[in-house]
Parts: structure tokens; sequence; C-alpha cells
């Protein structure tokens, strides 16, 4: 017989256990003790919110009087049927895709499993006797994780997990996502349930496994070809052969053959296909075609009768991480790069760190992960790193990322903490590992798989740790598991951060680094980015609150708390030091403000500024064959799990914060950088950060430009420079030729910043008040290719003059200009009836405004036309804001 998958999905129904009822068993009945489940694949907390028995956890402090829930043990039971007439089969399976997370599962009375690892696929065998015609009961026993934890830590002992706000450290002894315990972006919400798919597989022989192998040979020659292995369950010797497919996604048929099989279940090249000038190359956004390719397999019996079929989408690329020797030393020394190579082609990475995307996962479809990733490659972001405190991702976030074209690092779930090695720890890990690298090894978007989140760096970090268990994980289970499983190979790295001697992981020469002295840690300003990078940066990050619309929904009507440092803000924000850490950078950049929006507006361009000077200056350092220095930039982090102030650059409504935009230029094929240095006008003054910084009385000041260029062919540009005094109208223009060279960043000029006469009797240098704006302009067509501006700093002295602002709309397109520059630009719309159903258990994905640009700078002379779309047949009006004007105008409404 076919194969047959019969999704278990209906009539499901939930209860709180009772505690009194010595057998599980008994306490199925009464039925009127249960509670119809209104989806599923479910969790608790979304069925007792959507019965209105608990508040939202994601306003005000309810997040506190929800935590009984995770100390009680959950119930949920369906019934479904198997007829008789449709047993015509040898074997069954219960396959439970994801079961959150220590679960006894029952079958008509019958405990035929205990699940203990939320990221692992279970599947049960079953015979004919385990089922019924009708009426079969599946019931699902969820005990407290938390409970669990803390027996395993009596056990076992305790030890170092993270610091302020990561949860208890039990966390590391249960196989459930590590950010539900609370991280120091998120709540602490233990959820429960089944929160993946459940299904009853009945088949005679069918395919366990396609091992799609999409081989391209090594640069130059790229020539594809295609293999499958495959894995049969069941009765292997009714298998007599297999048709394989390739075609492409519209259908056509670019090679197909039929396979004689026989000799057992592990079958191994069964096609063997040369594909060169058949098939095109899959290519990362921004460097050819997302070219996919659908794999169908059909398994056949005598007489060509289906046993069973799969299906996969597949592109065919090479993928390496390379670390190799440096030419030539830069400010750290001299190192190995480590970089990606994708086809041959060495890609400069620009993207973003990624958390689940809500701490209720069954509350995330399919256009939700859709609208966040597509968000990030609308951003010029080419890579997104599974932070290894979430969960594995549905398949449907790397089918997404096939199709974008955004690279995957991958961690495996392992976060801040000295984890375990017991014997039955490391099996389940082990399996764990193998479940995922064979649901996701065919993706061509998987670039990495790393083995950890910071393990290493804690040990460093702590101090007084003379052992790390699992490292048995990290540096003989996990690369195992990938070397064996995954053909092409894809790369793997022990840990996030790993370089150096002695696990050094803060070595900037060697691997990659996070860098966290600035804003947590040391507390150095974020001036001091340039000069603290390293090969590969694949954390950072400053935070700021999100948009007031956001921190309106959790506040609910609190007005009391509608102010920066109250309990309510308190609540959403669960950063370290927080409180010291934002007024230190606050007060150094900024003035200090009572007015909330003034207050949000300002820490929403302290992160723009901050992290888009990282991004900057980090990837200038792309500087050509043996002088790859830095070669990737991941910023902490794209998104959040709730309403919360924190590093994201899309608050958890999806609504971009003013750094997307930043990020999204300094990412662009062609971009402009340009950093000022001032020459003290004492050797014992302040530090630079607080100079001109400071007083405002600098001797001179000297600037540096650059481009960026991460095409492979050479562009021939003009430069051109306006130096514009913001207190008089003096102003000065220069203009270069110049050819930036491909994939790197080429040196333009340096050069004194000039500025207005300076009256004689004082030896101020008049470059304080000088904003330089650049521009590159194709020197063929004149378009404009980028453009960056220079202002004086810190923003607090800085007297921002009125820049005279002219919005003008006219459809799609608005246009903006100015007499005075305008620093930090950003467009915010009210629309009527926004945020309607925005909550624990509905984003709000309804259509939103979205902007080509935004956060902009503009100088007289050059004003900016920026799109505007979704606006069009709304009732909702337009605000700007910009400093000086930091609570925000409306100048448009319709």
């Amino acid at each position: 017989m076919a194969t047959t998958f019969m999704a278990i999905s209906q009539g499901w129904a939930w209860k709180e256990r009772n505690a009194s009822i010595a057998s599980v068993l008994d306490d199925v009945d009464p039925e009127s003790s249960w509670t119809d489940a209104m989806a599923f694949p479910s969790e608790i907390h979304v069925e007792l919110l959507k019965a209105g028995r608990i508040p939202d956890p994601f306003k005000g402090s309810n997040e506190h009087e929800v935590q009984w829930i995770g100390e009680r043990e959950w119930l949920y039971h369906t019934r479904f049927d198997v007829p008789e007439l449709e047993r015509d089969w040898k074997n069954a399976e219960l396959v439970f895709e994801g079961l959150d997370t220590l679960c006894d599962v029952y079958l008509n009375g019958k405990k035929i499993l205990y699940a203990d690892n939320m990221f692992r696929t279970w599947s049960v065998s079953l015979s004919q006797d385990d089922l019924q015609d009708q009426g079969n009961l599946l019931l699902l026993h969820f005990i407290s994780a938390k409970h669990l934890a803390k027996e395993l830590e009596t056990q076992y002992g305790r030890v170092r997990a993270g610091s302020t706000n990561l949860g208890d450290p039990s966390r590391v002894y249960v196989r459930k996502a590590q950010y539900g315990w609370r991280w120091d972006w998120g709540p602490e919400l233990m959820t429960c349930g089944p929160y993946r798919a459940i299904s009853l597989i009945t088949y005679t022989a069918r395919i366990e496994a396609a091992k799609t192998r999409a081989l391209v040979s090594p640069a130059p020659a790229l020539s594809p070809s295609f293999k499958l292995d495959l894995v049969v369950s069941g009765d292997a010797s009714v298998v007599s052969g297999a048709k394989v497919v390739l075609k492409q996604l519209d259908g056509t048929v670019v090679l197909e053959e039929e396979v004689q099989l026989s000799g057992g279940a592990d079958l191994k090249d069964i096609v063997s296909w040369d594909l060169k000038d058949k098939v095109q190359l899959w290519w990362p956004v921004g460097y050819g075609s997302q070219t996919l390719y659908n794999v169908e397999v059909v398994l056949l019996g005598e007489g060509d009768t289906l046993l069973d079929s799969v299906k996969k989408r597949v592109g065919f690329r090479t993928v390496e991480l390379i670390q190799e020797p440096l030419e030539e030393p830069d400010k750290y020394g001299k190192g190995t790069t480590f970089l990606f190579e994708v086809n041959g082609v060495r890609m400069f990475m620009g993207g973003s760190n990624w958390i689940p995307a809500h701490n209720f996962l069954t509350a995330l479809t399919a256009d939700d992960y859709r609208a966040w990733l597509t968000l990030l490659r609308d951003g010029n972001q080419n890579m997104v790193r599974l932070w290894g405190g979430g969960v594995y991702e549905p398949d449907v976030f790397y089918d997404i990322c096939d199709e974008l074209g955004v690279l995957v690092w991958q961690d495996f779930q392992f976060a801040c903490g000295v984890y375990p090695a017991f014997d039955s720890f490391v099996q389940s890990v082990k399996a764990e590992a193998e479940d995922n690298v064979k649901r996701l090894r065919h993706h061509p978007s998987l670039a990495l798989f790393c083995g950890n989140n910071e393990d290493y760096q804690m040990v460093l970090q702590w101090g007084g740790i003379d052992a790390l268990p699992a490292r048995v994980l990290y540096e003989e289970v996990f690369p195992a598991v990938v070397a064996e499983h995954c053909d092409p190979p894809v790369p793997y790295h022990r840990g996030s951060p790993y370089g150096g001697k002695g696990w050094d992981t803060s070595d900037p020469t060697i691997g990659d680094v996070h860098q966290w002295n600035i804003w947590g840690g040391k507390e150095w300003p974020w001036q001091e980015y340039p000069s603290n990078g390293g090969r590969f940066v694949s954390e950072f990050g400053i935070p700021s609150f999100p948009n007031i619309k956001t921190v309106d929904y959790w506040l609910d009507g609190n007005t009391k708390d509608r102010w920066a440092q109250s309990k309510a803000m308190a609540q959403h924000d669960r950063a370290g030091s927080h409180e010291r850490r934002f007024a230190i950078v606050m007060n150094e950049n900024f003035r200090l403000t009572s007015d909330l929006e003034t207050h949000i507006y300002n820490s929403q361009l302290m992160q723009s500024e901050a992290v888009s000077l990282a991004y900057r200056t980090w990837r200038r350092e792309w500087r050509g064959k043996g002088k790859q220095y830095t070669a990737g930039v991941l910023v902490w982090q794209m998104n959040d799990c709730w309403p919360v102030v924190s590093w994201a650059i899309a608050d958890f409504f999806l609504r971009a914060k003013p750094v997307y935009y930043t990020i999204a230029r300094e990412l662009s094929p062609i971009s402009v950088g340009m950093f000022r240095t001032v020459t003290q006008n004492r050797e014992n003054d302040r530090p630079k950060q607080f100079y001109e910084f400071g007083a405002f009385r600098s001797v001179s000041a000297t600037i540096e430009v650059w481009g960026t260029n991460a095409t492979l062919t050479a562009r021939d540009v003009r430069l051109e420079l306006s130096f514009v005094d913001l207190y008089s109208d003096w102003t000065q223009t220069s203009t270069l030729a110049a050819t930036l060279l491909p994939n790197q960043t080429t040196e333009l000029v340096a050069l004194r910043v000039p500025g207005p006469a300076a009256p004689s009797a004082i030896s101020v240098d008049p470059s304080h008040s000088v904003v330089v704006g650049a521009r590159l302009v194709d020197a063929a067509s004149g378009e404009v290719l980028a453009r960056y501006a220079d202002w004086p700093q810190p923003f607090r002295l800085v007297d921002f003059p009125d820049p005279k602002l002219d919005v003008r709309f006219d459809g799609a397109s608005v246009r903006v200009a100015v007499e005075k520059p305008i620093k930090g630009l950003f467009f915010t719309v009210d629309e009527e009836g926004e945020g309607e159903g925005e909550g624990a258990l509905a984003l709000g994905r309804q259509e939103t405004v979205r902007w080509s640009d935004n956060a902009i700078d503009v100088f007289p002379g050059d004003p900016q036309v920026v799109q505007v779309r979704g606006l069009e047949g709304k009732r909702a009006r337009v605000r700007v804001a910009y400093m000086a004007c930091e609570r925000g105008r409306v100048v448009y409404e319709q």
C-alpha cells in the first residue's frame, strides 16, 4: 500500500492536571473538565489567553501574574479513528515534530513515549494491536520543565549560566528553549504543549530520509552535479525501484530517471547526474539569482505501484569558511581571515542576529516569517545568525531564506552557560543534532553550523571555572554529526565567539568576536567602535526604545507610568545595569529631557549613530585580497520576542527603527564612508570622544573618505564633498574623480576640514560647527549612488538651526528639501485603526506603510526623494522628527 499521512490536528482539548488524582489516566474523565483547543499546534499560555483565563503577559507587569503556569502540569488529549478498511499496512508510526518539553505520551491507556527534548522529532512505532477502528485516545501529559531543572541541578550541581536576567542557571539541564527562562531582552514564560505537528504515518515501506546532494565542483569550474541517497523504513524487500525527477519551479523537467533498487534499506548514489549546462547556480542576494529546483522521489514496488514519495527543494552552490593567513598586519596584528566564500566569490557578510520572534511560537505564521526576513533582505542584509538560546526554526524559515538569498548561520541550541555532559544528556543532544542537521542540510542558504553561543567566552569572563564539560559536544559530537550527514559539506565553527590561543574569545585577529565592551561590559563610548572590531564581528549592539505606539501598547492606558524611568518601563527593559548604561551614553551625547517622545527619539538616534558607525568603519576593513581584515558584521539583534526596550533594529510589531535604515545604507552595494579626527588643543585634555566632542575648542579636524563597492566590477564615480557651517552662511564644495575597485573598499581622500574664518582674537578651529556631506555619483549617468553626512559631536553641544524643512508628497514619492542641514529626519505614520488586534497572539500584520529610505540627513541644494508604499487609500497622518524637533510634527494628513 502507498504511504499515508494523517495529521492528528482536530478535536484537541486541554486542562490542568489534577494533582490529587494519583494516575494521570484517571484524570481523563470527566470530559466536562476539558476545554477545546482553539488551534493546533498549541501552547498552554496561548490557550489560557484565548480562553480569557489569564491577562496578556506582554502588557504592564502581567508577566508576573502568569508564573504559576510553569509550575503546574498540563494535559492535552484527542481521539482519532483508524478504520479497519484503511489497515492494509504493515507499519505505523506516530510522529511528533515538537513537544515542549517534558511529556509522557499515552495511546489508548498505554504509555508509548517519554519526551524530554523540545528540539527533537519523536517517532513511535505502532502495531495493528495498538490502534482501534474508532476513538483512539491520544493523551499528552506535560510535566514542569522548571521543576525537573531544579531536580537535576540538585543531582549534578549548580553551575554558572549567564549573568543579569539570563534565567535560572538550572536551565542548562533541560533541552528547552533557553530564552523562555528569561533573558536580558525577554520575559520568563515557561510554555508547554504540542507546539509542532503530530502525524500518524502508515506504510509497507517508506522513505525515511532522502539525502539530496546538490554538488558543485570548486571554482573556477563550478560544474554542478546531483546525487541521491535513500534510507528506507519498513519492508525493504518490497521495494523494486525509484523514480527521481529534477524540475524547475515552474514544473519544467530538467532530468528524470527510473532506477532499479535492491539490497537493503540504506541506498547510496541511486542516481548520479552530471548537470553541466542544465542548471543554474544559486547565489546569495546581490550576487546573482536565487535559482531553486524541486527534486521529486517516488518509491516503487512491484508493478510500479506507489509506495511513497517525497519532494525537496534544492539549490546548487558551494560555501566555504576561509581561515587563512593575512598578507599584511592591520592595527590588531596579522592573524587569519574569517570569511565566507560562495561559488568561488569571497563576500562581506552584513546582517543580523535572530532570536525567536515570539515567546509563543505557535502564534507565528508563515507570513510573519516572510515579513521579517523580507525586511531583513530589503535592508541589504545577506546573512542571519540564528542564536543559540532560541530554537531551530521551522522549515518555512529556511525555505524563505533560500528564496531571498539570505545566508544562514545556525547555532546549535546552547547559550551562555556551563552545560553538562553526562551520558544521557549527550545522547539526547546527539539525536537532537542529527534530527536538525538532516532536516536542514539541503538548504542552499545554510552557510554554517556553530556549536554554541558564548559558552567558551563565559568561562573566560567569569573565571574560577576549571572545566567546560560540554566541550565533548562542541568539539566532538557536533562536528562529527555535521561531517557525516552533510554533503556538500557545511562549515562548522565550534563556538561564537571563538578564536585565539587558549579559548581567547576576544582575540581580534582570529575567529569571530562579540564586541560588548561598548554599551555593556566596560561601557566604552560608541565612538570607540572603529578601533574595536575583529576579523568577523558576529555580535554587537546598542539598545533603544521602540516606537511610541509599542510603548503605549505595554502601558495599556497606564498614563502615570508614561515616563522613561517608570516601573512599567523597567518591566520592559531587561538589560543588565540598563539604568546606568543608558544614563551614561545618553548624558554624554544628548541633552537631558523629561519628555518621553523626545527621549525615545534620542535613544533611537543614539542606536542608529552608534551601530551605523560600527558597520561603516568595520566594513572599511574589507580591503581586498590578502587584506580582508573584517569580513562580516552581524548586529545584535534583528527582532524582539515581545514588546520591549532592546537592541532590536525593528520592534516586536515589525516597526523598523531608524537604525534599520542606516544599516541598509551602510550595506548598499555602493556606499561612502567618512571619519573625522579632531586634534585636541591640549595633550592632557579629555579623551577624543568628549572632544569637539566636548569644549568645541579644537586645534583642527581632518576627515578621511572612502568608498565601498560590493559588486564584482569596478565603478567610475565622482566624489562630491559639501562643507556647510551651521551658524553662518559659509559653504564650500570640492569634487574628485575616482574608481571604486570591485569587491572591496577604496580610500578616496584625506583632508583638513575647512570652515569660516575664525575671529582673530581666539585660536579656535572653525570646523567645530561644520557639517561635511559626501556624495558618490556615477561618472557616466550622474546618478547619486550613496550619501553620508558627518556632524560634530556630541549632539548635546550642537545648536541645531532651523532647517526650513520642506516636505512635499506626490503620490508615492516624498520630496524633502532644506535650507540648513537636517539631522536624523525620521518619518512615522499614524494609521486609523492601526494596532487593532496587536498583542501576545496577533502581531497585527495588516498592510503597513513602508519607506524606501528613512532616518536621513539632508543638505541644502541636495533634495532627496523617498518612496512610500502602503499609504494610499488610508486615513493617516505622517509625522517627522529630527534633531531640534524630536517630538515630531505632522507634515501630511489624508
